[in-house]
Parts: structure tokens; sequence; C-alpha cells
């Protein structure tokens, strides 16, 4: 599971990394990103080769959602179920994303409390989770931009910490991640 990680990246560098532009919210770095916060992330336009950012709250809250609740237990999204599931199935086929950091958490459980590991891809170099996102509308009439990260079986890196990890793409696979034909 991933449940904290950090983007410490200027906006522009973003913008420059993922080859998108005009991205309208503000960013800050921040070193310790929680769920249900605003993150960057990265779509493909639908009718266009084209990268478009923008904000979105962490924890995935399906369109079809009475209310916000689900959120925080869907900051992740198993690989290996999501296209089971009626909350991640249709943003897997048609709602992918590509969601910034260069680093990400994970805790180890010790017989007295938790330890927390960071892990980083060549030495803390910026890189891209897999994600879904989804839109859904409020009691109030506006829409929220949701998203969650992927997840999968950890490499032998990260198995010593947790029994996840958070699917990271290579960056020759953004393009293919990202199309909505696939």
């Amino acid at each position: 599971m991933c449940g904290r990680y950090k983007l410490s990246r200027r906006k522009q560098i973003i913008e420059e990394y993922f080859e998108t532009a005009d991205w309208q919210d503000d960013w800050s770095p921040r070193y310790n990103i929680t769920p249900t916060q605003p993150v960057p992330v990265i779509r493909q336009h639908p009718k266009e080769p084209i990268r478009q950012i923008a904000s979105m709250r962490w924890g995935l809250i399906p369109n079809w959602a009475k209310d916000a609740s689900s959120a925080a237990g869907t900051i992740n999204a198993r690989s290996e179920t999501a296209a089971e599931k009626p909350a991640f199935r249709d943003p897997l086929k048609f709602r992918r994303c590509l969601i910034p950091a260069d680093r990400f958490y994970e805790w180890k459980r010790t017989a007295t409390s938790k330890q927390p590991y960071c892990f980083e891809v060549n030495a803390g170099e910026l890189f891209a989770f897999a994600g879904l996102w989804d839109g859904w509308k409020n009691s109030e009439g506006q829409w929220i931009r949701t998203c969650t990260i992927l997840t999968i079986t950890p490499n032998a890196v990260t198995s010593s910490v947790h029994d996840r990890m958070p699917v990271i793409l290579h960056r020759d696979s953004y393009d293919l991640w990202l199309d909505p034909g696939m």
C-alpha cells in the first residue's frame, strides 16, 4: 500500500518532465503528501495526443457514490483486481493517469510500532505512479476530481518492508498507459 509520498519538484520542472503546460493550479513542493490532499495528476486529452495536468483529490470517489466517505479507503487499487471492482473497473478502462512523485513511504510493522521507510527511483529522479481517476458530483453540484494509485506485489527492494508497493511506470511507458485506446 502506498499511503504517503513526496513530490519535491517545482511546478515548472513537473510540467517540463511530463510535457504538459497550462497548469492553472498553485503548487508548492511537498514532502509528506497524505490521502485526501490535492495532488497533481497527468491525463491524456481524450481526442488529441496532448497531456493535461490538474490537481485532484487523492482517494477515488466513484462517480456513482452517494457521498465522499469512500475516499479514504480508495487511495490505492490492487492492480490484480481493479478490473473486477466496481469502483475501479470503468476508471481502469477509460480514465488512467500518471501521478508524479520523487519518493514514496512504506511502513514496516514491528512488535510495538511502525517504522517508516523512504524509497526512491534512480537517486531521487522524478517518476510516475500508475493511477486512475474519476469525477464525482457533491450535494452542492460541484464536480470533484479524485484519483487512486495502483499497487502490486512488492519487488525485492520493498518486500522486506511491506507486502504491497505502488506501480511505478517507466518513462517510456507513459504514453501507452495514458492511451485511451488501450
